[in-house]
Formats: C-alpha cells, structure tokens, sequence
C-alpha cells in the first residue's frame, strides 16, 4: 500500500510539474522552425535528436529542442534574425543548417526531412568511427546495442543478455525479465516455434557475433501480442541496407563454446538481397551432482541419497535468405526464409542409496543400487514471412500486411537402466520416443493514420493459428526375457489447435503541448481443443482477453525523460507446459506436463526516468510492480508410491506446471554509465525486487523474499583500435514457490584489436578463470518431504575470436555543413 501512495504523490508531482513548465512559457507570437530527422540510410526518425540553434554571427546559443519518438521536431518563440540550425546524435554525423533567417515576412521554416549519416560506416575505403550508445532508451522499449560489447564475442545470446539492464540470466541460461520468466522472445520481430520448446536450448545456439541488437520492452502498447507476463524480448540479427556487396565473417573457438557466422548482403538500386549462416557448439562438459532426499509419512521416514555425473553437449545451426524490394518510393515488399537446426545429447550415472527408518529411528532397510542415464533432444524448423508496407503521401499514414509461418520437427529420447550392486543385475529399465510437429501461422495487417497535429491513430488485426502433433511411444523392460516391451498405458499421443484471433486500436497525442501520451486496446479471442489419446478429444473453454496499455512521457530539453506506463499481458500454456510425455529418465524423479493449466493474466505498472549528459554519461532509473494471477511455475510432490499405467515407482517425485496462485513484485532497476575522460567508461546495472506469493496448492502458505542482481562493466580504449573490457555479476538467491533457487558469481575479462583500417579484428575473453566450477545450492520443500541439490557446473572458459569485415558501402555524401537542402522560404 505504501508502494502505491508513493506513486500516486510522485504522479501528482510529475504532473504539476509539466503545468508549471508550461505556465512559465511567455506565448509570444514569433519564428517557428520545425522538421522531422531521419536516418540516410534507412528512412527510419531517429527519436530525440537534439537540435540547438545558435546566432549566425556570434554563434550564441539561442535555443535548443530534442525530436520526439517520431523524430519530429519544433523551435517555438525564435526571435527574428539569421540562425544556424545543428542536428547532432550519438552514432551519426553532426549536420548544420546555415542561414536560416526568420523576419516578419516569413515567421515559419519547414524543413524537408534532416537525413542524418551513419559515422559508423565506410564511405569510399575511409572508415569512419564514432562513439555509439550501448543502450538506447526509446519511448516504448530500450535497446542494447550488442557491437559495443566486446567480452561477449565468442559466447552466445545468453552471455548477451546476462548484460541487459532488467534481464538476469541464471547459471542453467533461464531468464527472467523484471523477475518474470514468461518472456515472449521474437527473433527479428516475429514470434518462432523454435521458442515453443527449449528456450534455454535455442538461447544458448544462437552465436552473439550474429546479433545486432536486443530489444526490451517491459510494457507493451495494443500493438504487440499480448503473450508474455514478463514483457517481450526481441532479437534483431545482424543485416546490412547499404548500396553495395558487403559481408562480415566472425569465428570463435574457446575451451568450452564454439561459434562462427557469415552475413553477405547486396543491394543495388532499390533491390537487395541478404543472407547468413551462423553456427554453434557447446564442448563436452562434466556437471557432478548429489542429492539428499528426506520424506516421511505416519510411520516411517525415507531417505534417497544420490551421487553421480552427467555428459552433456549442445550444438546447433541458424540460416537465412531474404530480400527487400522498393516497388516504387512508397511501396515497399519483403521476404525472408529460414532454416534451423538445434540438437543437445547427455549421458549421466549415479550411485544412490535408499534409506529407510521406523518412527523410533530404527533402520528397516539398506538399499543400494546404480542408474544410468541417457537422454537426447533435436529440432529443426523451417520459416517464411511476406511484408508488405505502402507509405502514403501524407507524413505517417501507412499501411502493413505481414505474413510469417513457422514449421517445427522436434523429437526426445531417453533410456534408462538400474542395477543392483551386489551382484551386478539390472532389475528395471525402459527407454522412450517422443516426437513431435509443430506449426504456427500469422497474418497481421496493420494501419496508421496521422488525425491532425500530434495525434496519430493505430489500429489493426491479427490471426494466430498454432497446430500441435505429440507422440509419446514408451518401451519397458522385462527383465525375464530380456526384450523391451512396448507400454500401452504409459504411451500417450495428443493433437492440439488453437486460434487467436486479434484487433487493437491505439491513439497517441500530445496534451499541454508537453506531455506525450499513447493509450490502446487490444481484444484477443482464443479457442483450442485438444485430442489425448486416452481421454479423447477435449474443447478447452475460449478465453477472451481485453488488454488494456497507456504510456504518458514527457522529454525535456536537457535529455531528461521520465515516464509512467500501465499494461496487462497474459500468458497461455505452451507446448512445453502442456506436453504429456513422462520423461521417467531417473524413476525417482518424473516429470511431466499438465494440460489443465489455466492461462496466467499479469498486471503491469511502471515508471521510469532517463537522463544523457554531453559527456556521455548515461542514467536510467525504473519503479515497477507487477501482479500475477493464476501464476504458472514448476511444482513437485512426493509420493511413497505412484502408478503410471501398468507400473508402480517407489520414493519418487514428481514435477509438472501448475497454477501456484498469485505473486506480486515491488522492484526497482538502476542502469547507469559514466566515462572517464576519453579512455575509460564505467557501467552498471543494478535490480532488487521484493517478491510476494500466495499460494492455493497443498503446500500452502505465503512466501516472501527480496530477490537482487548488481553488476559492473569497465571499457578502457588502449587505442583507436585497442579496448580492454571487464566484467562482474552477482546474483542472489530466488524464491520459488517451494523453495530457493541458488546465488551465483560470474565474470569476465575480454581485449580485442582491430586492424587493417579496422576491417578486422581478434578478441581474447575469459570466463570465471579463477574456479573450474560453479557451486550450487538448492532447496525444494513441499508436503512431507525436503529436497537439497548440490551441482558443481564447470563454467571456466577462454575463447578467442576472429572477424572480417569486407565490401565496399556507398551513400550520398550527406555534408556535414548544408546551405541548400531544406525548404528555400527563409533562406538568404
């Protein structure tokens, strides 16, 4: 409750604060200049550009603005005289404007669109560089900004994100955005089956040197899907749009990851084409584990304890071709396809023994026995998309249709066998295939239509069509004859469908000439069924979500903006949720998946604030609570005894998806960069969140704990061509609802160099080189029984990367100083 009195207080200060600003400002009718800033190269705004006016003559500062997140831009109560106009903005080419001259002939000056150049780029064999942002906070989303970041070079997108202000990445690559792992990722802005499985897999094949950039986007307007309680990440792949043939080669290798990619790109005229092919391979590695089980009923008390090892590898593939097509200046069609490939193998074995006492401490029994251990996972996947997109002649009215497919062959597998030590004899064992397709449809159409000054109107439709086919083929050993025999009971098959069907309209405006507000609706009408094998075919209720979004921000002219934004988001049980195969690969601990899951609805508030100096430093600050209903979350119980079709498992735990109950989170996340003179810059990115959970399940009971992440990154240029980079994280233990997850240390030193006019470069990292492995600790209680895990991870690492960058780019010379490129009224 005080959460939210301090936020209604800050809200009303933050509000009387804009009247009083506007109150201040004489409206004296004089000179007005305004113009809309875009990028050269792509025709995209480029949002708060600052822009100062300054004297002709004396170049006296007179005035200054910062665009908007349309890059549009106005200079109000310009006195008359003879101006020149500066656009300036990180990554790109400082551009003047000169004689720009208001009098009481002309008191307005239009400019046609300000294109603003790269200085990343490499015009005529001459590179030239210039000191890009990491992050970018835009009005709906930040950006991190992967170029910048040397030490994740040979690692992958997880290493990325482990980096991202907001996001933590824990030792096993699972993320939590804000606290929150229902994350909807897209890959280049499009949803993917291959999410639809193993994020952490895919997550941890896709190499960094392929990622542009990463989008974060904690609460989403009516545009966006409303899937994801935790908000959306995006992940933008490297292209290129320049005129030319240009290509970029990265190749890593290290003692534990290796990776490699290759982006080819041309474009001639208004036709291009680009392609790539990225790679990657995680190296055998030996996690050692142990675990002590206690549970008891009435009468006895069990103890399971097991020790043991496990193998694993992970390698996997990602390609692409597409194309861009400018019919004519305001139509515009792409396409894309895609082919991925990902696969992992483990192998693992244990020596456990299996106690048992009678209520008095008297030992009933000694059991010891062996289990080994094998499971393997693939998938590939194919992906088209369609776009089309007509600009038209009135500034900011378009129109959009996108279609995008996505189909998914998965397949699992696991075996196992237990003996018994004295004498050697196995005395249970089975094995299991479980394949799988999956398919995902979208057609989406999307229009935008400017409403006067400063309000734009947003609307649209979308239709999501998802088709699932699982088979779950499991084989039993009988140990009389030796063969595995195939189990009718434990066996399963399941076809699932589902639709979305989805409209929104959105509206954003100005109110008070200062305050920038967008608000929207979007209505998601969802319908499933679902065919199991042995109960039939099952009509899941339609669910109809009305999502409601409103973002009020306010940019000032000394790069100061704060912001408040509400939203909900939902998030629907997904394949890997609902999935009924029973991987029983360790009989003593079953998982499975649970097809009466209800979707999780979450609530969203939060306000931020940002601030850039003229030194580049960089601060940006974020309250936010977040409130889950129906939240899903992982859930185990212990039975002495439980059946599964024509078998019984003993002292064994079982793990599903369930609806825990609620959760509330009370956060805060500071990131902030400072650079020290022109050599050195320091990073950091701080989170605390206080966690609450409510649950309704038989453990019970309410849970509370403060959850914390703090991190900091050091960059020291050497050189032009030299930087050296360090980074170290903490994260603190998690709560669950039954228990806690572990904390753990990660860090890294990285150097590269460039050279050959910095076309090329290596780079040198090491991971956590001072300890072979990370240790970890976790504990799980339910009803009757506690569970402590211990896993010692090996998790140091060196790598070593090459990149190449080659082609030749060609722009128009955008000069830095213009006399005759805007509109002739005002110019002497």
């Amino acid at each position: 409750m005080n959460f939210f009195k301090r936020l209604i207080a800050f809200t009303l200060l933050f509000l009387l604060t804009i009247f009083y600003s506007q109150a201040q400002t004489a409206n004296r009718a004089t000179g007005k200049i305004s113009g809309r800033i875009v990028d050269a190269q792509t025709g995209d705004p480029i949002q708060y550009t600052t822009i100062r006016l300054f004297t002709q003559d004396q170049n006296k500062l007179v005035n200054g603005v910062i665009a908007d997140s349309k890059g549009l831009f106005k200079l109000t109560n310009v006195p008359d005289g003879k101006y020149k106009v500066v656009f300036d903005f990180l990554g790109y080419q400082k551009i003047e404007k000169l004689n720009v001259v208001l009098n009481k002939n002309n008191r307005s000056v239009a400019f046609d669109d300000i294109k603003l150049a790269s200085s990343q780029t490499t015009l005529q064999g001459v590179t030239i560089t210039a000191k890009k942002q990491l992050i970018e906070n835009k009005i709906d989303k930040m950006v991190y900004n992967t170029e910048k970041d040397v030490s994740s070079l040979t690692g992958v997108a997880t290493d990325v994100l482990k980096k991202v202000p907001q996001i933590a990445v824990d030792i096993d690559g699972n993320v939590e955005l804000q606290g929150n792992s229902n994350i909807r990722f897209l890959i280049d802005g499009k949803p993917s089956v291959l999410f639809g499985s193993n994020i952490t897999d895919v997550l941890q094949s896709i190499p960094a040197s392929q990622i542009q950039n990463i989008e974060i986007i904690t609460s989403p307007g009516a545009k966006y899907d409303a899937e994801g309680t935790g908000g959306i990440i995006n992940i933008i792949l490297k292209k290129n749009k320049a005129i030319g043939f240009n290509g970029n080669l990265s190749l890593s290798t290290g003692t534990r990851l290796e990776n490699g990619s290759l982006n080819l790109s041309m474009r001639h005229g208004n036709f291009g084409l680009h392609g790539f092919f990225s790679g990657n391979a995680q190296l055998l590695s030996t996690t050692l584990s142990n675990m002590d089980r206690k549970s008891e009923d009435a009468t006895t008390t069990s103890r399971l304890l097991q020790n043991g090892s496990n193998d694993f590898t992970r390698d996997g593939y990602q390609s692409g071709i597409g194309m861009d097509w400018d019919l004519t200046p305001r139509d515009n069609i792409s396409a894309t396809v895609n082919y991925n490939y990902f696969e992992n193998t483990s192998t693992g074995s244990a020596n456990r023994q299996t106690l048992l006492h009678d209520d008095v401490g008297i030992q009933l029994s000694d059991i010891n026995d062996q289990i080994f251990t094998s499971n393997k996972f693939h998938q590939y996947s194919y992906e088209w998309g369609l776009n089309y997109k007509r600009k038209f002649k009135k500034e900011g009215q378009d129109f959009e249709i996108l279609f995008n497919s996505s189909d998914g062959n998965k397949y699992s597998y696991y075996d196992q066998t237990q003996n018994h030590l004295m004498p050697m004899t196995i005395y249970n064992g089975s094995y299991a295939r479980n394949p799988g397709l999956q398919n995902e449809t979208n057609l989406e159409v999307n229009y935008v239509q400017p409403l006067g000054k400063d309000v734009v109107l947003e609307t649209g439709a979308k239709m999501t069509h998802d088709k699932i086919n699982s088979t779950s083929d499991v084989y039993l050993l009988n140990t009389t004859t030796g063969d595995y025999e195939y189990s009718t009971t434990q066996s399963s098959l399941v076809h699932y469908n589902r639709n979305v069907y989805a409209g929104y309209l959105s509206i954003s405006f100005k109110l008070f000439k200062a305050l920038d507000i967008k608000t929207g609706l979007r209505d998601e009408y969802s319908e499933a069924n679902a065919d199991f094998l042995h109960t039939g075919l099952i009509n899941l209720k339609p669910l109809n979500s009305v999502v409601p979004s409103i973002v009020f921000s306010r940019t000032f002219e000394d790069h100061q903006n704060i912001k408040l934004s509400y939203s909900r988001r939902i998030q629907r049980p997904d394949y890997r949720d609902m999935n009924p195969f029973i991987d029983a690969s360790d009989p003593k601990n079953i998982s499975t998946g649970n097809q009466n899951l209800r979707p999780e609805i979450g609530d969203k508030l939060e306000l931020s604030y940002s601030t850039s100096f003229n030194n580049g430093s960089n601060i940006n600050a974020t309250l936010f609570y977040r409130g889950n209903k129906d939240d899903i979350q992982s859930y185990t119980q212990f039975y002495p005894t439980y059946k599964i079709g024509d078998s019984t498992y003993t002292n064994v735990a079982i793990s599903t998806r369930e609806n825990i109950g609620r959760e509330d989170n009370y956060g805060v996340n500071l990131f902030a960069s400072y650079p020290i003179k022109d050599k050195l810059e320091l990073r950091t990115n701080i989170s605390f969140f206080d966690r609450y959970i409510h649950t309704g399940l038989p453990s019970g009971g309410d849970i509370h704990g403060i959850n914390y992440r703090a991190n900091l990154n050091a960059s020291y240029q050497v050189s032009s061509n030299m930087i050296v980079e360090a980074m170290g994280n903490f994260n603190s233990s998690r709560l669950n609802a039954q228990g806690k997850m572990p904390s753990f240390t990660y860090y890294n030193v990285a150097f590269r160099k460039q050279f050959l006019k910095k076309k090329a470069s290596f780079a040198l990292t090491a991971n956590n080189f001072f300890d072979k492995y990370v240790n970890m600790k976790t504990n799980l209680t339910g009803t009757n029984f506690t569970i402590v895990n211990y896993r010692q991870m090996p998790f140091r690492s060196f790598g070593f990367n090459f990149t190449y960058k080659f082609g030749k780019m060609e722009f128009k010379n955008e000069h830095k100083t213009e006399d005759n490129q805007m509109n002739p009224s005002g110019i002497e």
